[in-house]
């Protein structure tokens, strides 16, 4: 006779594979959260991809994103509305506008709180040790 798989040995295959597929899985969702929240090379609101003019600060202000020229402008008239300036002019700065830019900021912060968590650095730990070479 052949080789003959037990009923045992197939079931411990196969939660050895869902196992296998799992961790893919934590380790593409992490990948996803470092890759997208943290890409130098592209505004953090849009990701248009930036070029070297782009800088933090405009206008002797400091912008603690990394924006497109765009982005950066629309978050400096954001910044100057709440503080009661900017230009009333721009008619699409409505209040919708203002909730938009409120809810990114928190948005933002949330990642920045989640990557801080006792669960996360967990996660991390055992992506690392997943990693290392088994003797």
């Amino acid at each position: 006779m052949g080789d003959i798989i037990t009923l045992d040995q197939k079931l411990k295959r196969n939660e050895e594979k869902k196992i296998q597929r799992e961790r893919k899985r934590k380790i593409q969702a992490v990948r996803k959260v470092f890759n997208c929240t943290h890409c130098i090379s592209k505004c953090e609101k849009c990701g248009t991809q930036l070029g070297s003019s782009s800088s933090p600060a405009q206008g002797g202000r400091h912008v603690p994103y990394r924006f497109c020229d765009h982005c950066r402008e629309e978050y400096i008239d954001y910044v100057e509305r709440l503080q009661g300036g900017g230009n009333r002019t721009d008619y699409w700065q409505n209040h919708a506008w203002m909730r938009m830019w409120r809810a990114w900021i928190d948005y933002q912060g949330t990642i920045d709180e989640y990557l801080k968590t006792k669960e996360f650095e967990q996660l991390l730990a055992e992506l690392r040790s997943d990693h290392k070479p088994h003797n």
